[in-house]
C-alpha cells in the first residue's frame, strides 16, 4: 500500500452495515420506536410529500407496489418491514428530527436508504424513484432535513457514548480529531455547532499537503476518496443502466455544451466514505468556467445490479448519469491538460452539493470548489482526449474495495513527451 493509503474500509462507503441481519433488526428497531410513539402529526415537507404520492395515480401505484415486490423471504425477518404508503411516511417522519447515531458494528449513516433498501431494487422501485415528481419531494424532504442537521439540536449525537460521534470508539475511527481538523476539542461539542458543522469539518492547513504545487503536470485528488473506475475512451452516448454501467458522456453533463470536448476522454471517479473530509478541492491550477448544481434522482439504482445490500453503491457508473450532482468545468492553466471537468456527485442522503466558487475565478491546486452537506458519496473527473495520463492510485486496483486516498495527493501526471 501506498505509504500515504489510510486504512481500508470496512465496507465500501461504511454508510450501512455490511449485515443484513444488523440492518434488518436496525430497521425493526426503528419501526418499534416509531409504533410506540403513537399517531404523530406529520410534519409538513413529509405530509406534502405523502399528499402528492396519495393524488397521483402512477405514483401511488409505484408506492404501493414496490413496497409488497420486495421479496421478503430473501431478507433478514423473512417479513414484510415497510408494510404501507402510511407505514413508509411515518418512518420517514421520524428520522427527519434525528441525526445518524454512531454504532461501531453496523453504522446507518443512510436511514432513509436503510428504509428503501430493498424497495430499490423492485421494478416499481426502478421507476419510483426514476419519477421527477417522486425526486422533486425527496429534494424537498432532504432540504428540510438539513435545517434540522444545521441546528443546534442535531448536536444531540455529538457525545461520548457508544452511540456518539465523540466517543472512543468513534474517535478511534475519525483519528486525530483534535489534532487534524478545525475544533476546539476542551468546547462543549468540540466547538461545532451542529451536526452538519461537523460532517463538514475542515483539515487545518497542513494536514493535507499539496502534492507537487509548483509542477503544473502533476494532477492531485479532488476528494478524501476511494478509486472506483477509470474509463478510456468514453463514449457520447451509451446504455448506462446495463451491466458493467458503460459511462455516458452527454448524459453525465447534462447535455451541456462543453459536453462534446470530452467524448473519447478520460473519466476517473472515486467513491467517498462515511467517515471522510467531504469538501471537494481542485485538482488543478486554473479558471472556472461554468459551475451550476444538475437535478436529479436520490435513490435510483440500476436494475442490472439486482437487489444490491449495499445500494446504490454497486450502482456508482449509473448514477453519475442520473443523480443529483454539481457540474464545475475548469480550463487549466496549463494547456496539456486544457479543460477538465469535476463532478461532485450525491448518493441517497448525501445529495446536498455545495459549490463555493464562482465562474471567472482563478483557483489553485487544493483551493476548495464546495462540499457535499451531510457526508459526500462519489466523484468524476473528466479529460478531453488527447490528455494522456499516468494514474498514481496509491499501489490500489480501483474498485469497490479500495481505500481512501488523501485529498490533495497525486493521483495522475500528465505525459508530456
Amino acid at each position: 500500500m501506498h505509504p500515504t493509503a489510510l486504512p481500508a474500509p470496512y465496507r465500501v462507503g461504511e454508510w450501512l452495515p455490511a449485515d443484513q441481519e444488523f440492518l434488518g433488526q436496525w430497521l425493526s428497531e426503528l419501526i418499534s420506536k416509531v409504533e410506540a410513539q403513537g399517531e404523530v402529526p406529520l410534519l409538513p415537507v413529509v405530509a406534502q410529500f405523502k399528499e402528492a404520492v396519495e393524488a397521483d395515480a402512477e405514483l401511488y401505484m409505484l408506492f404501493s407496489t414496490m413496497l409488497t415486490q420486495v421479496p421478503f423471504r430473501k431478507t433478514p425477518t423473512h417479513d414484510p418491514q415497510v408494510r404501507t404508503i402510511d407505514h413508509l411516511f411515518d418512518l420517514f417522519n421520524h428520522v427527519m428530527t434525528h441525526a445518524p447515531e454512531y454504532n461501531d458494528t453496523g453504522l446507518v449513516g443512510f436511514p432513509i436508504n436503510a428504509i428503501l433498501d430493498w424497495s430499490m431494487g423492485t421494478h416499481a422501485g426502478y421507476a419510483a424513484f426514476l419519477n421527477k415528481k417522486a425526486n422533486h419531494h425527496f429534494k424537498n424532504m432532504l432540504n428540510a432535513w438539513g435545517t434540522f442537521l444545521t441546528s443546534a439540536d442535531s448536536t444531540a449525537v455529538l457525545i461520548d457514548s457508544p452511540t456518539g460521534w465523540f466517543g472512543a470508539d468513534a474517535l478511534k475511527k475519525l483519528g486525530n480529531l483534535g489534532e487534524d481538523f478545525v475544533c476546539d476539542p476542551q468546547a462543549p461539542h468540540y466547538g461545532f455547532t451542529s451536526w452538519d458543522d461537523f460532517f463538514t469539518r475542515q483539515f487545518r492547513d497542513g494536514v493535507r499537503p499539496i502534492a507537487s504545487p509548483g509542477d503544473p503536470n502533476v494532477v492531485v485528488n479532488a476528494c478524501e476518496s476511494a478509486p472506483y473506475r477509470v474509463s478510456e475512451n468514453v463514449a457520447e452516448h451509451s446504455r448506462f443502466w446495463i451491466k458493467g454501467q458503460p459511462y455516458s458522456v452527454a448524459h453525465l453533463l447534462a447535455n451541456d455544451s462543453l459536453a462534446p470536448q470530452f467524448v473519447g476522454g478520460t473519466i476517473y471517479q472515486a467513491f467517498l466514505s462515511a467517515m471522510s473530509y467531504h469538501r471537494w478541492h481542485s485538482p488543478v491550477d486554473g479558471t472556472i468556467i461554468k459551475a451550476y448544481v444538475q437535478e436529479g434522482t436520490y435513490y435510483s439504482e440500476t436494475p442490472a445490479e439486482g437487489y444490491d445490500p449495499s445500494g446504490p453503491n454497486d450502482s456508482q457508473g449509473y448514477i453519475a448519469e442520473v443523480a443529483a450532482r454539481a457540474i464545475i468545468f475548469i480550463e487549466a492553466d496549463n494547456p496539456a491538460i486544457g479543460l477538465i471537468c469535476v463532478v461532485p456527485i450525491g448518493m441517497a442522503e448525501v445529495s446536498t452539493c455545495d459549490i463555493t466558487v464562482y465562474e471567472g475565478q482563478h483557483v489553485t491546486k487544493g483551493d476548495q470548489l464546495g462540499m457535499f452537506h451531510f457526508g459526500g458519496s462519489t466523484h468524476c473527473l473528466l479529460f478531453r482526449p488527447g490528455v494522456s495520463l499516468t494514474f498514481d492510485l496509491h499501489g490500489q486496483t480501483p474498485g469497490l474495495n479500495s481505500s481512501n486516498i488523501p485529498i490533495n495527493s497525486c493521483i495522475a501526471t500528465v505525459v508530456t513527451s
